[in-house]
This record gives C-alpha cells, structure tokens and sequence, in this order.
C-alpha cells in the first residue's frame, strides 16, 4: 500500500480520512466488504474524478485503462432503444454514453460520492440518467427489466458474492439478453501492484483467493478488492443461468503512454492488464 502521507499518492485523502495504516492478510464477510467499499468510494470520489474524469469523458464508453472503448469494440451490440443497466457506473460516463445513442440507460452505485459526480455529468451533458443507489448484489428492479448490462471496472471486483451477484444480474436481464463486464485481469493478481520493473516478477500465488485488505488502527477493514481466478469467473457465470461467449484481453495499443495505478505501457506489452466477459442469458 502507498504512503497515505506521500504527496504523490492519488489515494492519499482517502487513506487519511478513513484512517487506514497498511493491509491485513484475512477474509472479509459480505457485509464489511459492502461497508468498506462505500465508504472508500465516498471518500476517494473527488480524487478518482480529478485524475480519470478527463479519460473517462463525460459522456464516452471506455472499457479500461487499455482506452478501449464500446464505439470501437461493440461489445454490447446494438443499443438503440434497448433498457440497459450499467452496474457500479461510478460518474456515470457509460451510461450517458448509452442514453446518447438511444439507450435507456440507468446507472447503479454504491457510493453516494460517486453518485454525486454522476449527477453533475447529467447537468453538464444535459442527458438525464436515472442514477440508483444499492449494491450490485440485491438489484432493486423487477425480474426481466433490461436487455443488457455492463459494468466497466464497477461493483465486481468489490463484491464478496460473486455467484449470488451474477444471479441477481441473470434475473434483472430478459431472456436472451447479454451481461459484459471489465475487470483487472486475474493474472495481475500475482505482480506487485507496481507500474514499473518491479512489478514484472511474481510475489504471490495465482490461487490465493484471499482479498486484499487495508485497515484502520482498530483493524476495521477501509478497502477490499476481491480476487478470482478465470475459472472462477466461468463457473460463477454457468451457475448463475449466463453462458460465455466471449473474453477480451485487451491490447496495450501503439503510442498509448498513460499510466494508471499499475497499468502501464511496460507492463502492457508484456501480458494483460484487463479481461472483459461477455455472457447471455441461457
């Protein structure tokens, strides 16, 4: 974990709000994993905005700090006229995105702060999404209500019910409707979370499923990111009722020079930073 005093840290008012002192190596319930995550994105929201808000845009689809984005990859098929759901939509860029090209779209968080950027990108864009507040593992909208749902990096790596998160996803979608997701890629898991040499050399095991865990003094969790492996995800996406009929592994692209937490162009042309599943409903 970076130094919450460091001045260059992007996380830095966040650890120091919330108290965290360093990680912990132990399991986490569904419950503090939920309290956890809202109350990290509540206090880095700010700080999340300043530094990606420009790369996300306003009102653009961008898959992953690769810069794929849905206009190049279609990864959701046609969108025009279709109810969609966009799952952890953090300032809600995709979903604005969807609505832009004649989607329904409504957008699902969490975090109360990151609602809070989304609805100011409504009034800067002038598209009036309906912006909802739950956790992605007890959906509140009836069964059948959308033809697709995406989620860019949002809600599931910050669950810890992944399968009951699926179902709850397989339920709100209708009969033949499609379920894209974008997350760290679960080879990452074993590098340091480093952008440069040093995160080239493997420290932990690919099947530790432990997740990562930072704390406060009282040794109450303030951040939780959970880990599975690709099989995990296949199987958690089978059990729930959705079937997989694809997995992106996107490209570093020529000429792209950001860098992201850990992504970076040293390590992007080495192995994969990001997976994307794209499953139906069976």
């Amino acid at each position: 974990m970076a130094d919450p005093h460091a001045s260059d840290n992007p996380h830095h008012g966040a650890e120091l709000h919330l108290g965290t002192v360093g990680p912990a190596t132990r399991d986490v319930s569904a419950a503090e994993t939920t309290r956890a995550t809202a109350a990290w994105w509540d206090a880095d929201a700010d700080d999340y905005q300043a530094t990606h808000g420009a790369f996300l845009g306003a009102a653009d689809f961008v898959w992953c700090p690769e810069g794929l984005t849905e206009t190049e990859a279609g990864l959701l098929g046609p969108v025009d006229g279709r109810d969609v759901l966009e799952v952890g939509c953090g300032s809600g860029s995709c979903a604005r995105w969807l609505a832009d090209h004649g989607a329904r779209a409504v957008g699902l968080d969490l975090s109360a702060g990151m609602l809070r950027h989304a609805h100011a990108g409504n009034i800067e864009t002038g598209l009036a999404v309906p912006l909802i507040r739950a956790t992605a593992e007890q959906l509140p909208f009836g069964t059948d209500s959308f033809d697709l749902a995406c989620s860019a990096f949002g809600a599931i790596p910050f669950v810890a019910r992944l399968e009951r998160t699926f179902a709850e996803i397989a339920r709100v979608l209708r009969p033949g409707g499609r379920w894209v997701f974008a997350v760290t890629h679960p080879m990452r898991w074993i590098f340091p979370d480093d952008p440069g040499p040093t995160g080239l050399t493997a420290a932990v095991s690919y099947f530790d499923r432990t997740p990562y865990v930072e704390v406060d003094a009282e040794g109450r969790a303030t951040y939780v990111e959970h880990h599975r492996t690709l099989g995990d995800y296949v199987r958690a996406l089978h059990e729930s009722g959705l079937r997989l009929v694809d997995l992106i592994e996107p490209e570093w692209p020529a000429g792209h020079t950001r860098i992201w937490g850990q992504w970076s162009p040293l390590r992007g042309k080495l192995f994969p930073g990001t997976a994307i599943f794209c499953a139906t409903v069976r």
